[in-house]
């Protein structure tokens, strides 16, 4: 497993980076930044559930960084850890072997936010 703190880092870097590219390409984040607020507000699914279902993806897809954000903001709707277990299970059905790989880092991710 990573070391204790490797998941918070890379959140914090990741929403560092993105600060700074917000800075440079103030339309192109903005957007992204509408798109976010717009598939993530409330409605027929919950946050807790669309931030489970983009864990899914992340896995899937393989971002280290989405794996973070999203465990954590998981969490934060109110995932339990049971139910953010379970995510990595269908993510791992759906990615095939690399995202067990990607699943053990969830993992990780979900230990460490846990802690928190």
């Amino acid at each position: 497993m990573k070391g204790t703190g490797y998941h918070k880092e890379l959140r914090d870097r990741v929403l560092q980076n993105m600060g700074e590219l917000g800075s440079r390409i103030p339309e192109t984040l903005q957007g992204f930044g509408a798109l976010h607020k717009g598939a993530t507000q409330e409605g027929a699914l919950s946050l807790k559930v669309k931030e489970l279902m983009a864990l899914a993806i992340a896995i899937a897809v393989h971002c280290e960084g989405c794996i973070a954000c999203h465990v954590h903001d998981a969490l934060k709707a109110g995932a339990t850890p049971e139910e953010v277990v379970e995510t990595i299970g269908v993510a791992i059905m759906m990615g095939g072997g690399p995202a067990v790989v990607y699943g053990g880092l969830a993992l990780e991710a979900l230990e460490e936010f846990r802690q928190a």
